[in-house]
């Protein structure tokens, strides 16, 4: 007799509409955004079920919930899935900090991961932190720990920071044309 099969569904809006936004808007205006629905949540965040809670000047915090579609073959959480909240709260943090038209992008990331994760667990939180913002690079640190209080992963980044890129302006015309 074979066990149940599980489904789940996933659904999720455009994400140009998050795209558009992050290179117009400043970091704390697209997270302010964000957290009152008037952007969608990213994809990413849909498919592996986490939320941010919070963000502010140089922090984002992160929850998850673990659940079985998150298990890897061993019966435990995967790394990359928890590779993927570190580093979303790592660079979300870097994003706070970023005035409008200013990007970012991990150049690295470097993952600790001091104890398994299982529906045992409870509620995961993850909180990032910058700790260098620069004009080229930013450095970020982040931790994941379960309901306990128990430090489960822990991570840091190097983010390159992408300047603001002028918008083209349209070209003055001659009076009387």
């Amino acid at each position: 007799m074979s066990a149940p099969v599980r489904t789940r569904t996933v659904t999720w809006e455009d994400p140009q509409r998050l795209a558009e936004a992050a290179v117009t808007m400043s970091g704390p205006d697209f997270f302010a955004a964000l957290a009152k629905g008037e952007l969608p949540r990213p994809p990413v965040a849909e498919l592996l079920d986490f939320t941010a809670t919070s963000t502010g000047d140089g922090e984002a915090v992160f929850v998850m919930e673990p659940a079985e579609f998150h298990y890897n073959p061993l019966g435990t959480v995967h790394g990359g899935v928890l590779a993927t909240v570190l580093d979303s709260a790592l660079g979300c943090a870097v994003q706070t900090k970023l005035p409008p038209g200013a990007g970012y992008t991990t150049l690295e990331l470097k993952v600790n991961y001091v104890r398994p994760v299982t529906t045992a667990s409870g509620p995961l939180r993850c909180v990032g932190r910058v700790l260098h913002l620069g004009r080229r690079t930013a450095t970020a640190e982040a931790r994941i720990e379960d309901a306990a209080g128990r430090l489960c992963a822990h991570a840091t980044t190097t983010c390159m920071v992408l300047e603001a890129t002028p918008q083209p302006t349209a070209p003055a015309t001659a009076a009387g044309s």
